[in-house]
């Protein structure tokens, strides 16, 4: 293995790889972003970010953000620090009422496009972004009890989300 990584080294494999990820925070202080986890490489999820981390973002190695608040809870201002900071930033808002199969394939196609990494998916609490999460775990095979606990890992909380993500989930192509 050390010959392989010297090898791959020597031809920048290896550093143009940890150089991708190697700027976002592994963990973070939760009064900057609550609930915050690195979920896979090129994703980290949470909570509302404070002010002061959101206008580190770019310097922390994130590329876009994704929100998952409706307006009324401040989605205006947070938009317009992420984009000062050239930063791409969606908002894709959901409540249990309006969460739909529509939401998920947004936060998806942002998540696939390889250019927009490394992303941060947050909302208030977590609470949404694990609902997503647990609807994209049954996209990719998992079991419905699955894909409840890898949402609940990562901070579905609220019965109303369990609810609306398993509304979501059993509306899917089978």
């Amino acid at each position: 293995m050390t010959c392989l990584r010297h090898l791959l080294s020597g031809i920048g494999v290896v550093t143009l790889i940890g150089a991708a990820w190697a700027q976002v925070p592994e963990t973070m202080d939760s009064a900057a972003i609550p609930s915050y986890r690195v979920v896979r490489p090129g994703l980290a999820t949470g909570g509302k970010p404070s002010a002061e981390a959101l206008e580190r973002l770019k310097v922390q190695g994130f590329k876009t953000v994704v929100d998952l608040r409706t307006e009324a809870e401040g989605t205006t201002t947070e938009k317009e620090t992420v984009e000062a900071q050239g930063l791409r930033y969606l908002s894709v808002p959901i409540s249990p009422a309006s969460f739909g199969a529509a939401d998920v394939e947004a936060v998806a196609k942002v998540l696939k496009d390889k250019d927009a990494a490394p992303v941060l998916l947050h909302c208030s609490s977590a609470n949404r972004v694990g609902a997503v999460w647990m609807v994209m775990q049954v996209q990719e095979g998992r079991s419905l009890e699955e894909a409840e606990a890898a949402g609940k890992e990562i901070g579905l909380s609220s019965e109303a989300m369990v609810e609306a993500s398993r509304r979501v989930a059993a509306s899917l192509p089978r």
